[in-house]
Order: C-alpha cells, then structure tokens, then sequence
C-alpha cells in the first residue's frame, strides 16, 4: 500500500472534515507534490504514534497556545510545517543531507 492508500486507510475510521480527517487531505497534496515524502510517510502510517490524530493534535496545541477568547487559529502555512516536522519531511525544494559516515548500514550494500 502507498502512502495516500495508507492515509485514506485511517481516514475512514474518522468523520469526514474533522480536525484529523484535513490533515490527512494536507499530508496526501504534500506526498502528491513529492515523492519522497511520501515514502517516508507511507513507513510513518504503520505506526500508531503517527496517526492522523496524534499530528493533529500537535496543530490544535499550536493553534490554541496562539488562542484569542474563544477563537484558535493557525494558517494553512503553519498546519503544514508542523506536519512536515511530525512526519520528518523536508521542505519543499529541500535538497536531502548526505548521510553521515555514523547512519551508513554497510548491510544495504551486500
């Protein structure tokens, strides 16, 4: 399965335009827009502690640490540099590090 199957996977356990429900519509135009993305967050989407709720609620503690009254609010901008920091992905145009020397597996190479 790939990512934006893995994504709509958990999407269907939630209501349709929830708070986590969009950020799985957000995580799918970033892994559209860029494939290595969305092998990092097709391995991510195995793992409970990165579901679509727990990146949520990352954003909701953003948004309400900014909260004015009764209203919190983060922009679209904001929403999708906390998602890319959840999942580790890079920013767009970003250029891969090198590995270093240390994360080389020489198991990869036999």
């Amino acid at each position: 399965m790939n990512a934006i199957e893995k994504i709509e996977e958990q999407q269907k356990q939630l209501t349709e335009n929830s708070a986590p429900w969009v950020v799985g519509e957000q995580l799918k135009d970033i892994c559209r827009a860029d494939a290595r993305c969305a092998e990092l967050v097709a391995v991510d989407m195995d793992n409970e502690d990165m579901s679509l709720k727990k990146c949520e609620a990352k954003i909701k503690a953003c948004a309400d640490s900014h909260k004015t009254g009764s209203f919190a609010y983060i922009s679209p901008q904001i929403a999708e540099g906390i998602i890319r920091e959840f999942y580790g992905l890079p920013t767009p145009g970003e250029t891969p590090k090198a590995p270093s020397v240390d994360e080389i597996n020489l198991d990869d190479y036999l």
